[in-house]
């Protein structure tokens, strides 16, 4: 996918992504779809809690200093049917987000509506649309159940990255898994001067990036990190591969193969992506975190 760092951000999100749907979700699965929707019908005066992207979303809307030309927009993207919107868009209402467009498919497939939009990054709770965003070269994470008592930051809003298979290919993490982590070491030094090739996530880190040089953005109220698992053996690489994308990062955080989650409790991101799961479910229990699935493409 060629790049685009033209504004706004579109970012797509699941109505279980942006509020905490847990228990209806779990209706919907042990009792059938007639049950989930009486239960919605019957609820629907009864506004909904933050779910895991609500810090991300709020923080970022927030950005938006002239609504005629707006930073960031935000689309709700949902399986539900338009019967059971009412109680979404009253929640989005009391909530104070200035979400505008939506689309509820009634359980047909939400890809061709991602594209429709022009989404830039989609955020859901279910699997199964996170790779239909994906294999459409959609910036997409499956997200976790949200942690509890998470403050974010309210003055500046943090993303986390993990490098390989998110930021960048899969193509070095593949040397690692089959190889070794010498042969790892000595390819990416042996390629130190190459750059990386693109991940599912390099574009809407540059875009972020273009939102960032905004003059009433700023690293002040948008901060970026990479943490990854890689050591300081081999940072170059990634160094000048994010050099010549243009891409300045405010934190990296080369763990070595130590656990990420103590260094993300200090970090505080109000989200964490990474591609594997040993890394995002413990994070999941201190922040925000979406896995980006690998695909086949």
């Amino acid at each position: 996918m060629p790049s685009d760092t033209s504004l706004p951000i579109v970012i797509g999100i699941s109505s279980r992504a942006l509020f905490r749907l847990e228990d209806e979700n779990a209706i919907f699965e042990q009792e059938g779809v007639e049950a989930y929707r009486q239960h919605q019908l019957d609820a629907e005066e009864s506004l909904l809690e933050p779910g895991s992207a609500f810090p991300l979303v709020q923080g970022l809307l927030n950005l938006n200093e002239a609504p005629s030309k707006p930073l960031v927009e935000v689309v709700i993207i949902s399986h539900n049917s338009p019967e059971l919107s009412l109680r979404i868009f009253r929640s989005i209402e009391d909530h104070g987000l200035d979400i505008r467009r939506a689309a509820f498919t009634s359980g047909a497939s939400i890809g061709p509506f991602l594209e429709a939009f022009g989404v830039d990054l989609f955020l859901s709770r279910d699997a199964a649309s996170v790779v239909e965003g994906l294999e459409r070269g959609i910036a997409s994470a499956h997200l976790y159940t949200p942690p509890e008592g998470f403050t974010p930051d309210e003055q500046q809003i943090r993303i986390a990255f993990d490098g390989d298979a998110v930021i960048f290919s899969a193509e070095a993490e593949r040397i690692y898994q089959s190889q070794g982590l010498h042969a790892f070491t000595e390819h990416e030094r042996e390629k130190a001067k190459e750059p990386l090739p693109e991940g599912p996530f390099a574009n809407v880190l540059r875009k972020l990036g273009a939102l960032r040089a905004q003059p009433n953005v700023g690293p002040a109220r948008l901060s970026f990190a990479l943490v990854t698992a890689r050591s300081a053996q081999t940072h170059e690489r990634v160094i000048r591969t994010l050099r010549q994308w243009g891409v300045t990062l405010d934190a990296a955080f080369f763990m070595g193969g130590s656990p990420k989650k103590h260094l993300l409790s200090a970090y505080k991101p109000h989200i964490f992506f990474d591609d594997q799961d040993v890394h995002c479910a413990p994070a999941a229990q201190i922040t925000p975190a979406g896995r980006v699935p690998s695909i086949d493409v």
